[in-house]
């Protein structure tokens, strides 16, 4: 009797450390008497993990030196879980379980304290998986020269909307069919929904289709939009003009929380997803096929060398790929060129705008939850395209937010600062004052729409959601298209591995969807205002009030945002007023509300192809436009030893914002990515 009190204890306290149902907790210990032990000498300092969600922030240990470790040992032990072949409750009621049983060991007891109980060679020890298991669904890892190799049906690089969408579409269709596709999701944000930041007035048609039930499954979709309003800002004055928005049925929301709910729906279906784990690799094979993604070696100090701590990455392989990363995404980037895929429907290139926001906390009696606003005008100049928002949310919180178009002219333009200077319009700043900001974050947004969406099909998967492009400019939402840009990317997913037909068919199902009409009936609004804010302002005019998008021409993008970039010869230097410290700030105040944080000891992830540019072409013919238009200060000049000014690169300050990659007047910046982990954490963004 006592034994069994003893059995119900540990496996209550198992079930609370892992996020686990109490009966799993208790079918782990039967076979794994040891596992509780180890459990218990892992340094856990944080809350108990969300169920199925393993983020390196709940699984680990906040310090370096046992991070590794901590996330290691679950991590590799959850991975091996949830691929045996033998799982008594796989062909049970409990077929959901992504936790399955196994031995992590080959001899099923623990390893002596010399061993290493996450090497490769526990992996090779593993066992191995048969064909038929493999076309059931499950997983299978493997090891190929030294390196792990964990093999699914479906990959899906990024945990955003489009990703978790396009998963969890995949698992309903795997449910009607009565079949099943293993999926998996890996998200270089140490959790869920880290990475993710958007204003949001969140329109839920997708999601309406995806997850009809949602507003009774306690969405965080609460607030809904109440009224619309649209200011032509001058430096003193709050203009009101006619609202071209409708907003009515829409909700304001912060979207790194709605990606938390997604995530929890998707592991409630099977769904693996792994947060912490940077793909910095695409993997081919010799048809030149894209066959998966590998992830980046963990522990490599600045100069190259292996720390104690060292990991080396996984190759993540799929029948399919489906790459999620968001706008400007570094792999698929890489297969656009590769495969050419602007190229294969005359697509023109993209453009780029930088948001940057922040969540403030104010006065209940200046609090109106649901109300809507956006501004054009000040503090950019009439040449410069962008525009600013407010929108109430929930708990006196509201978002404010900054866009600007990152093909202005002026190098000496400081999209950071304008933001600072916007808090200081009356209309603004008698909403703020008294408040306190909550978070502060950046991020670039595509903004070429219609015209610049490439093929999305390679030879081996699809490229979906922002990585894309599926931004609506004139609505200023982009969730919802990529959402269901994911969603028929799993119908055609499905469809090839079950129904034998090819991934084309989400080309074709997107140009047969309500996202294509959407996007094709706004294609004229962003390129009018290359001509400047007022003729830009007449021709969306008439084409949204009078010929609401069915003119018979589509107008053509202007350079590329990096082009544009004007000599700083010919511009005139911007001086900025101080931050006052309590509407504006300075940089690293902000940064510390972003939560961003990078292992110092690692290599730069943001490389310079030429590393003399910068003092012998940024510095001199464009007045260092790198130390302005970052808004984390990653980029700065300081004096050599000699005393000449050297370019610093601060990349442990570094938002994930892409905006280095795309303004470069020489696109000598390529952003990579980091230590998975690594970067912004944001909450309520």
């Amino acid at each position: 009797m006592k034994k069994m009190e003893e059995v119900e204890e540990k496996a209550t306290k198992l079930a609370d450390r892992l996020g686990l149902r109490k009966d799993y907790a208790t079918v782990l210990l039967a076979e794994n008497s040891w596992f509780s032990d180890m459990i218990a000498a892992i340094p856990w300092h944080c809350p108990p993990p969300v169920p199925g969600i393993y983020s390196l922030h709940q699984l680990g240990c906040p310090s370096d030196h046992h991070r590794p470790l901590s996330f290691t040992i679950m991590h590799r032990f959850l991975l091996k879980l949830s691929s045996s072949s033998t799982n008594p409750l796989r062909n049970s009621k409990f077929q959901r379980l992504i936790l399955p049983s196994l031995n992590l060991f080959a001899s099923g007891s623990p390893p002596p304290p010399s061993a290493n109980p996450y090497s490769a060679d526990s992996f090779r020890k593993s066992r191995a998986f048969s064909s038929k298991s493999r076309a059931l669904g499950v997983r299978c890892i493997s090891s190929e020269a030294g390196r792990e190799a964990i093999e699914y049906d479906v990959v899906i690089i990024g945990a955003g909307p489009a990703g978790l969408s396009a998963a969890i579409r995949l698992k309903q269709l795997c449910q009607e069919k009565n079949t099943d596709l293993s999926v998996c999701v890996v998200e270089k944000g140490a959790e869920v929904g880290g990475h993710v930041i958007s204003g949001n007035v969140f329109e839920p048609l997708a999601l309406d289709e995806l997850l009809p039930h949602w507003r009774q499954e306690q969405a965080p979709i609460e607030v809904a939009a109440s009224s619309d309003k649209f200011w032509f800002l001058t430096k003193d004055r709050a203009i009101p003009l006619p609202s071209p928005f409708d907003n009515k049925g829409n909700y304001i929301i912060s979207l790194s929380q709605l990606v938390r709910w997604l995530g929890g729906k998707a592991e409630e279906l099977g769904i693996e997803i792994y947060p912490g784990f940077s793909a910095s690799e695409v993997l081919y094979n010799a048809s030149d096929e894209v066959v998966g993604i590998a992830t980046k070696d963990m522990g490599i100090s600045k100069d190259g060398s292996k720390k104690e701590t060292f990991q080396p990455g996984v190759d993540i392989k799929g029948r399919v790929t489906l790459f999620a990363e968001g706008c400007r995404g570094s792999l698929s980037e890489k297969i656009i060129k590769k495969y050419k895929l602007r190229e294969e429907v005359n697509a023109q290139h993209q453009t780029y705008a930088l948001g940057i926001k922040e969540v403030w906390e104010i006065d209940e009696s200046k609090h109106n939850p649901g109300e809507v606003i956006h501004a054009l005008g000040w503090p950019l100049d009439p040449k410069t395209y962008g525009g600013s928002f407010l929108y109430h949310m929930n708990d006196r919180q509201v978002a404010l937010g900054l866009v600007v178009a990152l093909n202005y002219k002026n190098p000496f333009l400081n999209p950071y600062e304008e933001f600072q200077k916007l808090k200081h319009h009356p209309a603004i700043k008698r909403i703020l004052e008294g408040g306190t900001v909550l978070q502060y974050g950046a991020r670039t947004l595509n903004e070429g729409g219609f015209q610049s969406i490439p093929y999305p099909v390679f030879p081996g998967g699809a490229i979906i959601g922002c990585s894309a492009g599926f931004l609506n400019v004139p609505k200023i939402k982009g969730t919802h298209t990529a959402m269901k840009s994911g969603m028929l990317a799993a119908e055609a997913a499905f469809g090839a591995l079950h129904e034998g037909s090819n991934m084309n068919t989400y080309w074709d199902s997107l140009r047969g969807s309500w996202v294509w009409k959407e996007l094709y009936a706004a294609r004229n609004y962003r390129p009018a205002f290359e001509y400047g804010l007022i003729p830009g302002l007449a021709v969306s005019a008439m084409e949204h009030y009078v010929l609401k998008g069915k003119v018979p021409f589509t107008l053509k993008h202007g350079k590329a945002d990096h082009e544009a970039t004007d000599l700083a010869r010919k511009c005139k230097p911007i001086e900025y007023p101080k931050p006052d410290g309590v509407l504006s700030f300075d940089v690293p105040t902000s940064l510390y509300r972003s939560n961003t944080n990078h292992d110092h000891d690692q290599p730069s992830h943001l490389r310079l192809k030429d590393p003399k540019i910068p003092e012998k072409v940024n510095l001199p013919e464009y007045g260092a436009p790198e130390s302005r238009y970052c808004p984390a200060r990653v980029y700065e000049y300081v004096e050599d030893e000699e005393g000449k000014p050297k370019l610093q690169i601060n990349a442990q300050n570094c938002l994930h914002c892409k905006a280095c990659d795309i303004k470069d007047p020489k696109q000598n910046i390529e952003w990579t990515v980091p230590e998975g982990g690594g970067g912004p954490a944001y909450s309520v963004m």
